[in-house]
């Protein structure tokens, strides 16, 4: 599979000969040339890396890479700054940016910063799945992307609040095994905010409700007596 780049340069000259040299290299390459349409395409077009410019208009690059790590969004981001712009680049890191390039520079050097970025992140990720679970996650005709709390079933949006989320990426980590209540509410509550095992019960009602075709004989989050639940997705 192709890596998808997104590039925000506002400069045409710039931007076309990034694009072209990205494509060249093998990656799948979308360009814009302000923020909004930054923001519009990291949300809707889910890219594995974002080149993004400082300096551009509507929003600035600062701004964009704040808005989205705001919104829990994880894409790496390698901020285009022009020269002498150290503020820029400090502030760019401390809110969240993976790396930064100074203008003028070659284009072996970005790819080379951006194989680098990409090779964190993909180890960030598969950590990240282990402790926490898989990002996305699909079975049957359900569909959970975690990073954006978006939820389907049978292609139609399901509403899960945040802690059904919480529950539901904690059962599927341990798909096939047995949980308790007691663990489950050690892990999605904390037992210093909500001691009441029937605080699960409730939820997995309100969860098999909103995902099961019958909840009251469920496929997906199935009652262990006197044990706890287990996911079989």
């Amino acid at each position: 599979m192709k890596q998808r780049v997104l590039i925000v340069e506002d400069e045409e000259a710039m931007g076309v000969a990034l694009r072209d040299g990205f494509k060249y290299e093998g990656y799948e390459v979308s360009l814009v040339t302000d923020g909004e349409r930054a923001l519009a395409n990291v949300r809707n077009g889910n890219p594995h890396i974002v080149i993004l410019d400082v300096m551009l208009p509507k929003m600035n690059g600062l701004d964009v890479c704040k808005a989205l790590r705001a919104e829990d969004n994880r894409v790496p981001i390698i901020m285009l700054t022009a020269r002498g712009q150290e503020i820029d680049r400090v502030r760019g890191l401390k809110i969240g940016a993976d790396d930064y390039v100074t203008k003028p520079f070659s284009l072996m050097e970005l790819l080379a910063r951006v194989e680098a970025v990409l090779r964190r992140s993909s180890s960030e990720a598969r950590r990240q799945e282990e402790e926490e679970g898989p990002l996305r996650y699909c079975c049957g005709d359900l569909e959970f992307d975690f990073q954006k709390h978006e939820a389907s079933k049978s292609g139609q949006p399901i509403d899960l609040s945040p802690r059904e989320f919480s529950l539901m990426r904690f059962l599927i980590r341990h798909r096939g095994q047995v949980i308790s209540r007691d663990t489950l509410l050690d892990a999605v509550w904390g037992y210093d905010s909500i001691p009441f095992t029937r605080t699960v019960d409730a939820h997995v009602a309100k969860l098999r409700k909103k995902i099961e075709d019958q909840p009251s004989d469920p496929r997906y989050i199935v009652t262990v007596h006197r044990l706890g639940y287990k996911f079989t997705g």
